[in-house]
């Protein structure tokens, strides 16, 4: 990956855009938006259906290309890379948890996670064995999907995306598919990985859920209308929806 100048940002956004479309067609997603974001932050971006949050995640996540504007994670310029590149900075550097939890099924918790492992580094089984515990489902490791509760597949699916240890987590409504209690669980997990410096960026709509980031970004019509820095953020377990 092609590197740039040293920056103490986590994540800097400037004038990103994507658009669809042409002409009377044209839909701007996500459009020109800026901002920065440093080293353990834990990120919420806001906003009802249809206001540019998970396109602005999967453009961090590089899943989708910018139309225009730069974007860099680290020292590295994710808006210049090809395809090949951008391939390098999905494996190695940026974590993904989505709302389904994308498990394979035929796949125990241990093999989920190694899959991952075994492409991104030495010592896959140990590896995985640590970020399983690491989010405190170490004991469920030789089950299967099927036979785990909705909040302990999330849990599997945060450990596998932190097995290749990313600088960058981001997370699409993980608590989407949950109950209140379970949710808690996941959130607090989310929150713990933030405080021990570990980059989080949360797409929501839920505005309860947003409490406990210590930033919230509002976005509408592909457009940042809020920047919110929150000093004291409301714990996880006690969150109510």
């Amino acid at each position: 990956m092609t590197s740039t100048h040293p920056t103490t940002c986590a994540v800097m956004v400037d004038g990103l855009t994507k658009t669809y479309g042409q002409g009377e067609t044209l839909v701007h997603a996500v459009d020109g938006i800026s901002f920065a974001v440093d080293p353990g932050e834990f990120v919420v971006l806001l906003g009802p259906s249809g206001s540019g949050k998970t396109t602005t995640l999967n453009l961090l996540g590089a899943i989708e290309e910018p139309t225009a504007g730069r974007l860099e994670v680290g020292r590295h310029d994710i808006s210049a890379l090809d395809e090949a590149g951008r391939t390098a900075y999905r494996r190695e550097e940026v974590g993904f948890v989505f709302q389904l939890y994308n498990l394979v099924p035929s796949l125990t918790a241990m093999e989920n996670v190694q899959l991952i492992a075994e492409i991104t580094g030495p010592d896959a089984e140990n590896r995985s064995l640590a970020a399983l515990e690491r989010v405190g489902i170490a004991e469920r490791a030789h089950h299967f999907p099927g036979q785990l509760s909705g909040g302990q597949q999330q849990l599997v699916a945060i450990a596998r995306a932190i097995v290749k240890d990313p600088s960058l987590l981001l997370c699409d409504e993980p608590t989407g598919a949950l109950d209140l209690d379970r949710g808690r669980v996941v959130l607090g997990v989310l929150a713990d990985l933030a405080a021990e410096g570990r980059t989080v960026v949360c797409v929501t709509h839920n505005s309860t859920i947003a409490t406990m980031a210590t930033r919230v970004l509002r976005l509408s019509d592909g457009r940042i209308v809020g920047d919110v820095r929150q000093s004291d953020p409301v714990a996880a377990g006690d969150l109510v929806w």
